[in-house]
């Protein structure tokens, strides 16, 4: 019914252009086909009708609770985890202390608190927003740092040592140094063997996540650190811009690059175990095997 309608509709169209052609006024051929005039000046516009204009949205019964259930969603923040309002509890407070009975429906709160309640804790901070980090980059501008496990074979014993890497985000030429920890002196060590290896310094932001070498505190979910003394002196030194993703699996692709650095180049070059006599050794045969 819809379709033949609508093809009735664009028959229209085509006489009234098809007439329009032979001469005669717009209001003969409002006479002629027994339409009005925004129709003709429609159809002399353009061949194709346009679509209906969907119905204006109308609002839901839920808006009048709506407050209330935002306000209870807010004194939730503070309330034991395990004593929080589910969406059951809501509905029936609803009919119990605000006459929603015949009102509203379990759905309609269900689906309202699923999505109310994140926006409210993004809004009081308690969680991070959503956001997209751009990822195209400049030759030599952007890099990213990173630890990684790795197992040696030392003076004959099997050792867990911790390797360093600073990839360049555009080119992906990475750096990497091997040391016995994830400590600040091979944090530092790693950065400067880097910038002396590339011949300098990236010219914007190095993402980092939360070492504990550069980081002494994280503030919430924001990017904002309370950095350790001696690596904002280090990182002055250097003229270094620091980023810093966010925790835990949301930060994750924020520098995925470096992590994937690491374990492409354990996979490359630590298989199998490399056998050394001292650390040393090691990060002389990883400088002089670079074949990425």
């Amino acid at each position: 019914m819809g379709k033949r309608t609508h093809r009735s509709r664009v028959d229209l169209y085509a006489a009234i252009r098809r007439d329009a052609k032979t001469g005669l006024s717009k209001r003969a051929l409002q006479r002629k086909h027994g339409v009005g005039y925004r129709t003709i000046v429609e159809a002399l516009a353009s061949a194709w009708p346009k679509g209906a204009k969907a119905p204006p949205k109308c609002g839901s019964r839920l808006d009048a609770f709506k407050p209330v259930i935002d306000s209870w969603l807010r004194d939730d923040l503070d309330a034991p985890r395990k004593q929080r309002h589910s969406a059951t509890r809501i509905f029936h407070r609803l009919l119990d202390e605000h006459d929603a009975t015949g009102v509203v429906s379990y759905g309609m709160v269900r689906e309202y608190v699923a999505t109310r309640r994140r926006e409210i804790r993004v809004e009081a901070g308690r969680e991070p927003a959503d956001a997209f980090i751009p990822q195209e980059h400049l030759p030599g501008r952007e890099a990213e740092v990173d630890f990684g496990e790795v197992v040696i074979r030392l003076r004959g014993e099997l050792v867990t040592a911790t390797m360093f890497s600073l990839r360049l985000s555009y080119s992906g030429k990475a750096v990497h140094r091997v040391s016995a920890s994830a400590g600040q002196e091979a944090f530092f060590e790693g950065h400067a063997h880097a910038f002396r290896v590339l011949g300098g310094v990236p010219t914007g932001k190095i993402r980092y996540d939360n070492l504990k070498a550069a980081v002494a505190k994280v503030i919430g979910f924001s990017r904002q650190r309370v950095e350790t003394d001696r690596w904002t002196a280090f990182r002055s030194h250097w003229g270094i811009e620091a980023f810093y993703c966010q925790p835990g699996i949301t930060g994750a692709h924020e520098k995925g690059g470096v992590e994937g650095d690491i374990g492409w180049f354990r996979r490359n070059h630590f298989v199998p175990l490399p056998e050394v006599d001292s650390i040393n050794e090691l990060n002389t045969l990883v400088c002089s095997d670079r074949r990425r």
